[in-house]
Parts: C-alpha cells; sequence; structure tokens
C-alpha cells in the first residue's frame, strides 16, 4: 500500500501518521479480500480552518469535520446496502489509485478527547472510514450506514481497537 501524506499542519507531526495509515489501509483491503500492495492513497493532514474550507467548496458546508474522501471512481453499489464495484486498474503493474482523504487535527483531537479514546485509536478510525468511501461504501442510505459500520468495527477489532460506536 502506497500512502502519500501531505503534511499542511506540523501538529500532526508529533504522531506516527504514515505508520497508522499504512495499518489501517493495509487492513481495511485485507479485511475486504483486496491485495494492499495493489493499492495507493493520499492523505492531507491539516487544520479545521483548511478542511472548513474545503467542506465548503466540496460539500457546500462551510464547517470543519473530522474526514472528508475523495474517491477517484463511483465504486457505490446501485443497491442498498449493496456491496460496491471493485476498482479497476488504469494501467498494468501500476497501483490503484483510490483517491484522496482529509483530516483536521482540531476536530480529530477533540473528538478522541471528548469520546475518551486515545488519538491514534480515533485516528485509525477514522482512516478506516476514509478508505472504505473511497473503495464506495458509504452511510447516507440506511441499510449502506449498516453495512459500513459492521466493516469498521470488524476491521477496528482485527487491529485490536474497540467497537468506536
Amino acid at each position: 500500500m502506497t500512502t502519500e501524506i501531505l503534511f499542511e499542519d506540523e501538529r500532526w507531526k508529533v504522531l506516527a501518521l504514515d505508520d497508522l495509515a499504512r495499518t489501517a489501509s493495509r487492513q481495511t483491503l485485507a479485511h475486504l479480500g483486496l491485495d494492499p500492495e495493489a493499492y495507493e492513497f493520499s492523505l492531507l493532514a491539516c487544520n479545521d480552518a483548511r478542511i472548513a474550507e474545503l467542506n465548503r467548496q466540496f460539500r457546500g458546508k462551510p464547517a470543519p469535520t473530522n474526514v472528508l474522501s475523495w474517491p477517484a471512481e463511483d465504486l457505490a453499489a446501485e443497491q442498498p446496502g449493496g456491496t460496491p464495484d471493485l476498482p479497476e486498474p488504469d494501467f498494468p503493474d501500476e497501483p490503484i489509485f483510490l483517491g484522496d482523504i482529509a483530516i483536521a487535527w482540531e476536530t480529530c483531537s477533540a473528538e478522541a478527547e471528548t469520546g475518551g479514546k486515545p488519538l491514534e485509536a480515533h485516528l485509525t478510525h477514522l482512516i478506516v472510514h476514509g478508505i472504505l468511501h473511497l473503495l464506495g461504501y458509504d452511510h447516507v442510505r440506511e441499510a449502506d450506514a449498516v453495512l459500513m459500520e459492521r466493516l469498521e468495527v470488524e476491521i477496528l477489532v482485527e487491529l485490536g481497537l474497540p467497537d468506536p460506536y
């Protein structure tokens, strides 16, 4: 799994974010029966001001959020609760680019503190969540939310982390 991380906020550098992202993404892909070495994504480690601007620009919501995802392609299942399509390679022998994820320092750290969770555990959950979005999973429709949350819990348990819900 190739992960490119852009640190826009230096506070992220106190964590081993590259290791967290690698572990979370590898486990997510492996859990879904996908070879982690065949995929890549990018991660923007930013602050609330930056993610609020991105949220406004792409979702029409001018407020900070914990994580945003931009899938490289729409893989969502047509039927509620269905399994998304698998990504197809653009070039033989090259990793498949899944898309981009952004996370915001202030929101993520505040959520972890409020929830009484270690920041690393909360970030692992958010990265798993973001990777699932890149793979076409969503939580807008009830049946899709049930599927996505079940997968998140299963993946986090495999990583030795508790149910975040």
